[in-house]
């Protein structure tokens, strides 16, 4: 599958098979998302991976009670240290949420390709899943994502046309 593929079949999966995701895969999928773009290149991240039902049931519970990410044989915290990131980004703010979506985003382009579901997770208790997981207080938990093999086909989104979005040498 090629990344235009990838890009049009990425939905948001909330039901998934408990398969374990095969290793090649697996791989194949976090090597997408180690490779992502960040400003200067200081890749200020960490992700935790989490395989224990357990811990899964948890973090299902401090995410808003999202139970299906539970379901799923694997759930990713996406985790970002703003003081490695760029701190100029725009003349003002810090590039660490950037970097981690970029990171996030192949990884979710990757698993497509390679037949898996995933779905971001932006509703959750940050001081709760870093608990959970023993993030340390400098890190921060940008997003999540459960990664497994699809129960369901998911639903495409309506998108604005590119003339709803796209404006020419000015904002119009």
């Amino acid at each position: 599958m090629d990344v235009f593929e990838a890009i049009a079949r990425r939905v948001s999966i909330r039901k998934y098979h408990s398969d374990e995701v095969p290793e090649a895969k697996l791989t194949k999928a976090l090597t997408a998302m180690g490779q992502a773009p960040s400003a200067c290149n200081f890749q200020p991240w960490k992700f935790v991976l989490v395989r224990s039902a357990d811990i899964r049931r948890q973090l299902a519970e401090a995410c808003s009670r999202q139970y299906f990410i539970a379901e799923a044989p694997l759930i990713v915290a996406a985790c970002g240290m703003p003081g490695q990131a760029y701190k100029r980004m725009g003349g003002y703010g810090n590039s660490v949420d950037v970097d981690i979506a970029i990171a996030l985003d192949h990884l979710t382009l990757a698993a497509t390709a390679e037949g898996l579901g995933t779905c971001w997770i932006g509703s959750f208790n940050e001081q709760e899943v870093k608990q959970m997981l023993g993030i340390p207080e400098p890190a921060k938990v940008v997003a999540l994502t459960p990664l497994g093999f699809p129960a369901e086909t998911g639903k495409p989104h309506r998108r604005k046309h590119l003339d709803e979005i796209i404006c020419w040498d000015g904002w119009r």
